[in-house]
């Protein structure tokens, strides 16, 4: 598969940290025009789903944002608008708790949580018809979204075409110790400020939460999933939580076509990890690998001067989908001729 952008790593962000930054607070954002549904989910709680419309008889794409990803993240804004180039239309699942306004339910999302990616590809197979769908998942979204490959193997919805899964933490464990350590904390601080926030919020409508001084005292992630997540999904720790719902386990039952894109300096995840994904994907033909010495998490921008950086993920996972979509309709038309 060529792609008509080749990524060269921006030489004005050297390492890992500043490709990871960059996006969040320097990249520009193109408006589109979005409509938002509300969508009420079988167990009586509400989550958030962002639409842009394409061309007519186009693809779909279904996106899975990261952790505290809003339809506000910049690689929204970019997957978004490569779509948009295409003329595809795009559709932004935004999981529970990270929307406008806190969801009804005690539970939140998590990195293991499937069962709102099969509902939100079953509300809108009215809306694709016949068309085919493609699914990318970014960090969180994507370990979410590798899981569910995993779990589904060949039973997957009807006209699910490819997916792509950029800056995983295929290993949760090791991806909770790494972000606690170094500079990487500053992301960790980040992450806490604001899921802390929401629990403070929802303890006003649940009060047999954690309290709120419980809650400020956690200093890491791995104690908010101790003292938050694990108990309220159902599992017994956060080790518990991390061994269940990490998708390193579920790539070898991954039957789609599936664009693995990370980098070997993202600040989130332990080099080694990716060896490991790297050993693994040789023998799924359906998983194909492209793993970089540099870009950041959720980086990979280029550009020869600031002023005029590229972003080479949205861009390179778009081409792959199109590439997909344009054999299946070769096929078609081979078929009718």
């Amino acid at each position: 598969m060529k792609s008509s952008r080749i990524y060269s790593p921006a030489w004005w962000l050297p390492g890992g940290h500043l490709q990871t930054i960059w996006g969040k607070l320097a990249r520009d954002r193109r408006d589109l025009p979005l409509t938002r549904e509300i969508w009420t989910t079988p167990d009586d709680d509400e989550i958030e789903i962002y639409h842009l419309a394409g061309t007519e008889g186009r693809p779909h794409l279904l996106l899975l944002h990261g952790l505290e990803g809003t339809v506000r993240s910049h690689y929204v804004n970019g997957f978004f608008s490569e779509a948009s180039d295409l003329g595809w239309s795009a559709h932004l699942l935004v999981f529970r708790s990270c929307g406008d306004h806190v969801n009804k339910t005690c539970r939140l999302y998590h990195s293991g949580e499937t069962g709102d990616v099969r509902f939100a590809l079953d509300r809108l197979r009215p809306v694709i018809g016949d068309s085919q769908i493609f699914l990318a998942g970014v960090s969180l979204g994507g370990n979410v979204l590798l899981k569910f490959l995993g779990e589904s193997g060949s039973a997957l919805p009807a006209g699910v075409a490819a997916a792509a899964a950029v800056s995983v933490p295929y290993d949760l464990a090791s991806s909770a110790t790494r972000i606690s350590k170094g500079f990487s904390r500053i992301y960790q601080r980040f992450f806490l400020r604001t899921l802390k926030l929401k629990m403070i919020a929802k303890r006003q409508r649940f009060d047999d939460l954690p309290s709120v001084d419980v809650l400020e005292n956690i200093r890491t992630l791995k104690q908010f999933d101790d003292v938050v997540t694990a108990p309220i999904h159902g599992f017994q720790n956060a080790m518990d939580y991390y061994t269940r719902s990490s998708s390193l386990q579920y790539l070898t039952s991954i039957r789609l076509p599936t664009l693995l894109l990370s980098s070997f300096d993202d600040p989130f995840l332990p080099p080694e990890i990716l060896a490991k994904v790297e050993l693994v994907a040789r023998s799924n033909p359906a998983l194909h690998v492209e793993f970089l010495r540099h870009g950041g998490h959720v980086g990979f921008i280029g550009g020869a001067v600031p002023w005029r950086p590229t972003y080479y993920a949205e861009h390179h996972v778009m081409k792959f989908f199109d590439a997909y979509a344009n054999r299946a309709a070769s096929t078609d038309q081979g078929e009718v001729a």
